[in-house]
């Protein structure tokens, strides 16, 4: 409790960090399984490929996918870059599966309806599907922001400051009060936004009243 206590400021920055490198892949892994789940859902030819090779992303360790992302985009091995595409990934891999059960939940003559009235394809996406599938959206989204938010933490493998480095300083120097402040500062920080989550579900989303 006394390591805590003297190292709050500390505890404080690399929380801020670990946010910081965590809400950009998981807004990207979002707007990006929007298209592939669409795409999956759309063409029910592909949709067992496409699901398994986006899911199968997820099994790549990620110190393996820290060495192959280099190489492949020309990056650093030592960047924030690396770390952010790698979680990008993952969180892809988690949501195109849930974009497109979103998609798939919407009742067909829900949809016949819209194109009755003179909805177009585009319009209806944005104005009738994608509304209606929202809440099963939201419920992926708040699972790949937990787990984006615990994976962060391998960033330290590859020099990046966040929550991690407590849990690497803490076993080299066998400070168990470090590591447990590590464990409960990711825990903190991932209920806090899943509760956000539910919030601006909520608001956004009236009609999927108190589920969403």
């Amino acid at each position: 409790m006394t390591w805590v206590v003297d190292n709050l400021d500390l505890i404080g920055r690399l929380t801020v960090e670990h946010l910081r490198q965590s809400a950009l892949p998981i807004l990207l892994g979002l707007l990006l399984s929007i298209p592939l789940g669409w795409l999956a859902f759309r063409f029910r030819l592909t949709r067992g490929l496409m699901l398994t090779v986006v899911g199968l992303l997820y099994t790549i360790p990620s110190l393996a996918l820290f060495a192959l992302l280099p190489p492949l985009l020309g990056i650093s091995f030592l960047s924030e870059i690396n770390l952010v595409i790698a979680l990008t990934i993952y969180a892809v891999a988690i949501m195109t599966r849930f974009v497109a059960d979103a998609l798939a939940s919407v009742e067909p003559h829900v949809r016949q309806a819209a194109d009755a009235v003179g909805y177009g394809a585009w319009r209806r996406f944005w104005q009738v599907d994608l509304p209606l599938a929202g809440p099963v959206v939201l419920a992926g989204l708040r699972v790949t922001a937990v787990s984006t938010i615990s994976l962060c933490t391998v960033g330290i493998l590859i020099g990046i400051d966040n929550l991690g480095y407590l849990f690497t300083n803490g076993y080299q120097r066998q400070i168990v009060a470090e590591i447990l402040a590590g464990v409960v500062a990711v825990v903190v920080i991932a209920l806090v936004i899943d509760r956000l989550l539910v919030v601006l579900g909520r608001a956004l989303m009236p009609w999927a009243g108190k589920g969403a």
